[in-house]
């Protein structure tokens, strides 16, 4: 694995008598694209927050791009861009004058225009912030956070408001960068953005990791498979960790018969169905 960008060891962090995060630990390669998975009030954005240096930790060592993210050194600031969950940018300027804003404050941002065009705004680069929809304001968000040119980018539910067709053009927009070497860390509800993009996962419920790997390792660590087919007008549902064998049986009986089995589906568990488990089995215990 290549060296960490982000190192994260038994980290803690309450308010009041409420332990958001409890003790956990991840680290994060240069290059690799991270999913924080959870549900509300797990401790993701609390987690992302202190990385970012914008909340202090109880406890715990953290590193980021070598750096304490609370000391909040200007070399750290300049390395990293950030996409909020809710943001407000200033109304009454154009996309193209906020763009130049904050190209400002680096020492070297990347072109303005070649960013505007990379987040699908060009035909909007001279209308004012306050025109323009939720999903072109989302787009904004990430433009902002990619004029800098960071090494480390934090996307912190980077697709809500976008149309199927915007998501698809933001996740390849999420893939550029990675082939750029960017380091990207991304929260999302969107279970199947977490499986297209994310090299890895962690699945956080209340405040600790309940399950850390591939997207592939995960799916591949339930050993039910669902077979699904219609028999005398009625859906038939058979989960097994023998598919094979159970296949060969409802096949065989059915040639012998001269029919077909209607509707036949063969599927494995996928990150949400995964999801889903983890957290319901978290809430029991």
């Amino acid at each position: 694995m290549s060296a960490a960008a982000i190192s994260v060891r038994d980290l803690r962090k309450s308010y009041g008598a409420n332990e958001a995060v409890r003790g956990i630990s991840f680290e994060i390669a240069e290059g690799e694209v991270f999913g924080l998975l959870g549900p509300n009030g797990a401790g993701k954005t609390t987690t992302v927050e202190i990385l970012e240096g914008y909340r202090a930790r109880d406890g715990g060592d953290v590193t980021v791009l070598g750096h304490d993210p609370a000391r909040s050194e200007p070399d750290f600031r300049e390395r990293i861009g950030v996409v909020l969950q809710q943001s407000q940018l200033f109304q009454n300027v154009t996309v193209r004058e906020i763009h130049e804003m904050f190209a400002g404050y680096y020492e070297r941002p990347r072109d303005v225009d070649q960013v505007i065009q990379l987040v699908g705004l060009a035909e909007k680069r001279d209308a004012r912030v306050k025109t323009l929809s939720g999903g072109q304001k989302r787009r904004l968000d990430l433009g902002v956070a990619l004029v800098g040119d960071p090494d480390l980018v934090f996307l912190d539910e980077p697709t809500t408001g976008f149309d199927p067709a915007a998501r698809r053009a933001a996740w390849e927009m999420i893939r550029s960068l990675r082939s750029l070497g960017k380091t990207i860390l991304l929260t999302t509800h969107y279970l199947d953005e977490a499986e297209q993009l994310a090299d890895r996962v962690a699945v956080l419920r209340e405040g600790r990791i309940v399950r850390e790997g591939t997207p592939t390792e995960l799916t591949s660590g339930t050993e039910e498979t669902e077979i699904r087919y219609r028999r005398d007008g009625h859906e038939v549902v058979v989960r097994t960790t023998e598919p094979t064998r159970i296949l060969n049986e409802l096949t065989g009986a059915a040639l012998a018969e001269g029919h077909e089995l209607e509707g036949l589906s063969v599927r494995h568990p996928t990150l949400e169905d995964i999801y889903l488990l983890l957290t319901a089995e978290e809430a029991q215990n």
